[in-house]
């Protein structure tokens, strides 16, 4: 339904451009969300873009365009704007929103808007890229309502009205002591049914779960998952409270590490490339599919090791598809399950044990069922039961070592603290291919006596 209610969007917008209707495209423009622009201006060309740019009233939703654009395309965008233009749009934009833009720019740029911006929005985004990539301090919102703990629910209340009107998650009001450090929260229905003069300490919960400025991005998206949270709030090493982190760039989060895995899974590096050129796809995915054309060039060398083996029974080379593909299938799929396994954090590195053994009992399993199916095939087409053994063990084998290998990897990655996601797609395929086809060739040569 999205995607017919987006193709339709898109082919009205183009048509009214074509005929140049630019009150029906300002109606649209102001009426249709700026997630969903985003998406129509990839299709656009730039002339084309601003047009349709400049016809948004709400500069509000040009900063919420701004975020949802891709950064090649808001690159692109923005290369031809003055700097008072863009700055203007900036200041209206969340800090958080504002350091994730700038951090795309070149530097030469980003200083320039830096310097532009009053000097409390500048100051707000350059504490903000002070912290590492990826961590709870660079995602935190620097804007939250937070109160002393002997202040009344009547006096929160008053607070809420005048001085916290902006605050953009206005959903829990966070409680600190004199020294600024966090040691409740209340969410504004607590803060409504109690007597106006009760302090806060005394109906707040002490229970809050925070993060550092130093934490990953990753768990603090994980903590929101878990304990269904609307926000985090974000303490430094004296656990004062500097900011919060809300579930909208959450969501961003899990969206973005879920495709930053898979990607790596898949060997086609680590970021999106829908919209990347040519030239740069196949940059990035040239060194991974390296990994693949190895291990092809060492299988091709084991298989004319046993030449010999080969030019006496020709029919070993027909099962060689198949024993390759039934253990690279179960290893990407022990792969799969362990990195997200991780990423989720359902299993933990110290799980290794029974991870690996748990997996390995599968792959022999299925390896025994597969082996059997397989091994009667071979016998009954070629009636020749030491070959139609061999194909069985080959089958068993690459699917046990398979499994082995697909979860083991990914942990001993964790454990090392190396992204385990790198572990999946060509390397470990590519290994249980080149162990596939050794063993086939050594278990045949062994038992047909070749």
């Amino acid at each position: 339904m999205n995607q017919d209610r987006h193709k339709i969007l898109t082919e009205s917008i183009k048509r009214l451009l074509r005929r140049n209707a630019i009150p029906h495209l300002s109606k649209i423009m102001n009426k249709t969300h700026a997630a969903d622009l985003s998406r129509i201006f990839q299709s656009l060309s730039l002339s084309h873009q601003h047009k349709l740019f400049d016809l948004i009233k709400d500069i509000e939703k040009k900063g919420i365009l701004f975020s949802e654009m891709d950064e090649d395309t808001f690159l692109y965008f923005i290369a031809d704007m003055k700097i008072e233009d863009i700055v203007a749009i900036l200041e209206y934009m969340p800090s958080d929103d504002v350091a994730d833009i700038i951090e795309r720019l070149p530097e030469d740029k980003a200083d320039l808007i830096l310097k532009t911006m009053k000097k409390k929005e500048s100051e707000e985004v350059e504490d903000l890229l002070r912290y590492g990539d990826d961590t709870a301090g660079r995602i935190m919102v620097p804007d939250f309502i937070a109160l002393r703990e002997d202040h009344t629910a009547q006096q929160a209340i008053e607070s809420l009205q005048k001085e916290y009107v902006d605050v953009e998650m206005p959903f829990y009001l966070y409680v600190v002591d004199e020294y600024g450090k966090l040691t409740g929260v209340s969410s504004l229905r607590q803060l409504v049914v109690v007597s106006p003069d009760t302090p806060l300490k005394e109906f707040m919960s002490t229970a809050v779960f925070s993060v550092r400025t130093d934490t990953d991005q990753e768990e603090v998206a994980k903590l929101v998952a878990r304990y269904d949270i609307l926000a985090v709030p974000v303490v430094d090493h004296m656990n004062k409270l500097v900011g919060i982190v809300t579930v909208d760039d959450v969501i961003d989060i899990i969206r973005e590490e879920a495709t930053e895995d898979i990607l790596k899974m898949v060997g086609a590096g680590q970021e999106f490339v829908e919209t990347k050129s040519v030239f740069k796809s196949t940059k990035i995915r040239f060194p991974w599919l390296f990994a693949s054309c190895l291990g092809g060039i060492i299988a091709f060398f084991i298989i004319g090791h046993f030449e010999k083996s080969l030019s006496k029974v020709t029919y070993l080379a027909a099962f060689i598809p198949v024993i390759m593909g039934m253990g690279g299938n179960i290893g990407t799929q022990s792969s799969t399950i362990v990195v997200r396994g991780l990423s989720t954090g359902l299993l933990h590195v110290r799980d290794i044990w029974s991870v690996v053994f748990k997996e390995l009992s599968i792959g022999m399993l299925l390896g025994l069922i597969y082996g059997s199916l397989i091994g009667i095939v071979a016998q009954l087409q070629y009636n020749l039961p030491a070959f139609a053994v061999s194909v069985s063990i080959a089958v068993i084998t690459s699917m046990s070592v398979a499994a082995l290998v697909g979860s083991m990897v990914p942990m001993i990655f964790g454990r090392l603290n190396i992204d385990p996601a790198v572990a999946s797609g060509p390397f470990v395929t590519t290994f249980i291919d080149i162990i596939a086809v050794f063993c086939y060739f050594q278990i045949a040569t062994l038992l047909l006596e070749l």
